[in-house]
């Protein structure tokens, strides 16, 4: 299984799934509510990301600031936290171009603020997109409370990576929650955003669902036909699954022969894009499911390198231009 550096090399991935750890952001961190998953947060530089990107084939990934993002921040401290870390990913990327994309923050749950602040990020920093957390405070995306926000994103066309966060739920004793209720709340806010017509009514918008959509695509027939029968007068089992294909997926710690196959089985052509979640998986987890990616024997080649690139370039391309 293991893959030769120069064959890595090769692949010229696009990670779509890989953060940034600021560290004005890490050290203030504890003093507004920690993260709440039980997850600490990991060393990381610029320097060390391209030093994994090297080892693991990807030519550029595309960073963002994971879960708890600025919630434990308020009122303006928390819209000034989120420009800061935009402004810092922002040089980032324009040190490094040829290395790095940035998914901008957002200070939600200001939903006033976020809408300031998204239309910033990509009118005037050149954004690839935005990331929101999955939940804020238990309310979930397809409240209709998000909808000037969507409005925004809708109205440029852009790119919406989804990440999970902490659900409105008692963690297991023992289990920090990226290990089992990540997947868990991508699945709750996903279903969600269908049974409000998120989709179908920001249909120019591209939202993204990480980890191969938690278990989204392996239940969906379950909640297409659930959904079809509590309200027929407002689906069926059709569009259900229409509006649940219309998601894009990432297969970060997700890239197994299992839930990759599902995934092309189900997903929409070219709705699945690359996705390391480095530095939280740490090199050798994240470099060993990249790895395992690329044993996938029941992948033709094109299916590999779509995966590995084209679907991602494709994606973004319309908001950025530069992967």
């Amino acid at each position: 299984m293991t893959v030769k550096a120069s064959e890595a090399q090769s692949k010229n991935r696009i990670d779509l799934h890989q953060h940034l750890v600021p560290p004005f952001w890490a050290e203030s961190l504890p003093d507004h509510g920690g993260d709440p998953s039980g997850w600490s947060s990991p060393e990381w530089s610029p320097d060390m990301a391209i030093s994994y990107m090297d080892a693991a084939g990807i030519a550029k990934g595309v960073l963002s600031l994971t879960a708890p993002s600025v919630v434990g921040w308020e009122g303006e401290e928390r819209r000034a936290m989120a420009r800061r870390v935009n402004d810092y990913a922002t040089t980032l990327v324009k040190q490094r171009p040829d290395r790095f994309g940035n998914f901008a923050t957002l200070p939600l749950p200001d939903v006033e603020g976020s809408v300031i602040e998204a239309k910033r990020a990509l009118d005037e920093l050149g954004a690839d997109g935005v990331v929101v957390m999955s939940n804020y405070g238990g309310k979930y995306l397809g409240e209709e409370d998000y909808a000037p926000l969507w409005k925004v994103i809708n109205e440029r066309s852009a790119t919406v990576f989804i990440h999970p966060g902490a659900p409105a739920i008692d963690l297991l004793p023992g289990i920090p929650g990226p290990a089992i209720d990540y997947p868990f709340d991508t699945t709750r806010t996903a279903v969600h955003m269908v049974l409000n017509k998120v989709l179908e009514r920001y249909n120019k918008a591209k939202f993204i669902l990480s980890h191969a959509g938690g278990f989204v695509p392996y239940a969906a027939s379950r909640f297409a036909v659930v959904l079809g029968g509590l309200y027929p007068d407002e689906f069926n089992e059709e569009s259900v699954l229409e509006q649940l294909k219309g998601f894009y997926y990432d297969i970060a710690l997700s890239s197994t022969e299992v839930p990759v196959v599902a995934l092309t089985s189900f997903a929409r052509q070219g709705h699945i894009v690359f996705g390391s979640d480095f530095p939280y998986a740490p090199e050798p987890i994240a470099i060993s499911f990249a790895q395992r990616f690329d044993a996938i024997t029941k992948l033709t080649d094109e299916q590999h390198s779509a995966i590995n690139h084209g679907n991602a370039r494709a994606l973004v391309k319309d908001t950025s231009g530069k992967l």
